[in-house]
């Protein structure tokens, strides 16, 4: 795929293996769904997955129960979700979600590490049909699972595509599905990694290893700030 694509993939993981930042987003997470939809996972989709996908980074159970307490708690009040759109170096598109209980913070933040880039932010909603959001469902190939016949049974619950990468397969959807895939594959007992919803760009650009440092550098500062969610860019 290319050495761009291994040294983002490597300097991802690096950050992500950092349990210091990842627990505060996936906890924000938990928080952000229980407030939406109630506490009770079973009856909040979108809590049940938040909690799965807690679970499979291996957030102990003490915090993901105290990301739900503070749903309920005075404190959640002005806890949003927000998102900013920017363009950095080398012509990057950005697509930022937040979760955040100060926006002023937020966006001082997210303008910062734009311009210290070179780049700056845009106005809301004008990168946003640069991307199409679509439900992404990651789960493990086991044996005797036909995924020819799989695609033909989710296909009325949404289901657009499969893609196998060794023994992870990735099923994909558009936005709008996200509710009916996960209950089908709920309803067929089958044991899911990670469900969330992701923006793809639209016309994704591939950039050179020359100019990957400047963009890893904005990437990483965004990622870095616990109120970023999610960095999404127009990276092949």
């Amino acid at each position: 795929m290319g050495r761009a694509f291994e040294y983002r993939r490597a300097a991802k993981e690096k950050r992500w293996a950092n349990m210091s930042r990842i627990f505060p987003k996936l906890s924000r997470a938990i928080t952000v769904a229980a407030k939406e939809g109630g506490p009770d996972p079973d009856t909040n989709s979108k809590l049940r997955l938040a909690i799965a996908n807690a679970k499979t980074n291996n957030m102990p159970k003490d915090n993901i129960d105290n990301a739900i307490k503070r749903a309920e708690g005075k404190d959640s009040a002005d806890f949003v979700e927000v998102n900013y759109e920017g363009k950095g170096p080398h012509g990057l598109l950005v697509f930022v979600e937040c979760a955040t209980d100060n926006t002023t913070r937020t966006v001082a933040n997210v303008k910062s590490y734009f311009n210290k880039s070179g780049g700056q932010l845009a106005p809301t909603g004008s990168l946003e049909f640069m991307f199409n959001r679509r439900t992404v469902i990651e789960f493990e190939l086991v044996e005797g699972m036909e995924l020819e016949e799989l695609e033909l049974e989710l296909i009325d619950a949404g289901l657009e595509e499969l893609e196998q990468d060794g023994n992870t397969v990735y099923a994909y959807g558009d936005y709008t599905s996200f509710g009916t895939l996960v209950k089908a594959f709920e309803d067929k007992g089958m044991e899911v990694i990670k469900a969330d919803l992701q923006r793809f760009p639209t016309s994704p650009v591939d950039f050179t290893d020359d100019q990957m440092p400047a963009i890893e550098k904005l990437i990483d500062k965004l990622e870095e700030d616990d109120d970023v969610q999610a960095v999404f860019t127009n990276m092949s």
